[in-house]
């Protein structure tokens, strides 16, 4: 049986990169994944149209219904999973209105809670030697030193739960919509705070896989670094999407039995601490 790669929200930016470097070095198949069908399809057939050949399936990471299509399709094509790339996400411009607390309940929605329910209902169905790669980004590290004292020891805990996580990440959500979201601890960023879930459920994540049954499942976020993208700008960022995909593709593709690659964060290729 094939194996298979999953890519979320990967029909465009680092996302389309992280699916053009899989389909030259991955020996199976590719899903390119994305909410909109027309936008999805139009990213395979341009990928297509360079010799590559990924499949598409709908999936939107906010929605259940969506997601447990995915799952299903999965365990019916394929008997399950192989490579996960959690790279959904979404992100406010600086220059934006919306209310803050507006912008903390979606940003933390997509990414965090939504890479969130893609692990709940994906991580069951990878095999063996299976990899996990989580996009988070150095904005979490950042994001944590603004963090009240309590709140960095909290993040930085290795045996924190994942109740606990979630717990606090609803609590941002709250007081943000109240404006207490200072005084109650967090830092004053949306993104800064929903990558700060992402990467801390990768140390969770990575920790259930060394128990877990199955044989040499790794777990690992990376920072793709600031590129150049529809959200951040064509001008300022030095770095191109293809840049920002390469570690996640580097990770993905980590050979059996890699050691000392489990439930850490990688930038460039290299462990980097958080």
């Amino acid at each position: 049986m094939s194996r298979v790669a999953v890519v979320t929200g990967s029909n465009k930016g680092i996302g389309l990169e992280i699916v053009r470097g899989l389909c030259k070095q991955f020996d199976g198949i590719v899903y390119l994944t994305g909410r909109n069908e027309k936008l999805g399809q139009e990213a395979v057939q341009k990928l297509r149209s360079e010799g590559l050949n990924p499949s598409f399936h709908q999936l939107d990471i906010t929605n259940e219904q969506s997601i447990q299509a995915l799952k299903q399709h999965l365990q019916d094509k394929h008997g399950g999973l192989d490579v996960l790339v959690n790279n959904a996400g979404f992100a406010y411009m600086a220059t934006s209105t919306v209310p803050f607390g507006t912008q903390v309940e979606q940003t933390v929605g997509v990414n965090f809670f939504g890479t969130l329910a893609v692990s709940k209902a994906l991580l069951p169905i990878i095999r063996p030697h299976g990899r996990v790669v989580n996009v988070s980004g150095q904005i979490s590290q950042m994001s944590l030193k603004k963090c009240s004292a309590e709140l960095q020891a909290r993040f930085r805990d290795r045996n924190i739960q994942e109740e606990e996580l979630v717990m606090s990440l609803n609590k941002f959500i709250e007081t943000a919509k109240s404006g207490k979201h200072a005084e109650n601890g967090f830092s004053d960023s949306a993104l800064g705070m929903s990558k700060i879930g992402v990467t801390v459920l990768t140390f969770i994540q990575a920790r259930a896989m060394e128990k877990d049954s199955r044989e040499d499942i790794l777990v690992n976020c990376m920072c793709p670094g600031w590129c150049k993208s529809d959200t951040t700008g064509w001008e300022r960022p030095p770095r191109s999407a293809a840049d920002g995909a390469d570690t996640a593709v580097f990770l993905a593709l980590l050979p059996p039995n890699t050691k000392d690659s489990q439930g850490r964060m990688f930038h460039d290729r290299k462990s980097i601490p958080f």
